[in-house]
């Protein structure tokens, strides 16, 4: 199953949107990773929120592209909110799954 997780750094005030098989496994790389990286710069990170999505890391991908281009903080605090309704989620995350 591969989720997509939410992590939030208080020292930046920043959301930072991935997606991985282990969402507590790939908190802890974020915070511990001596490569200089986009999350390096704002530890330490906490885990707001791991929703499983698909057995299918295509489409999870896709959605995490979807919301980065989004850049909208709104809809990352509302889904952290509405986390455990996957149905609502949904409806915050409507991904095309073709271009017209």
């Amino acid at each position: 199953m591969y989720y997509i997780y939410i992590i939030y750094s208080e020292k930046s005030d920043k959301y930072y949107i991935g997606h991985s098989d282990d969402p507590e496994r790939r908190l802890v790389e974020h915070n511990t990773d001596p490569r200089p990286t986009y999350t390096s710069k704002h530890r330490p990170w906490i885990l707001k929120a791991s929703i499983p999505l698909s057995e299918s890391k295509d489409y999870t991908v896709r959605v995490e592209r979807y919301l980065k281009r989004l850049k909208s903080r709104r809809i990352i605090e509302e889904i952290i909110e509405n986390k455990h309704d996957s149905e609502k989620v949904a409806q915050l995350v409507r991904v095309p799954t073709c271009r017209d």
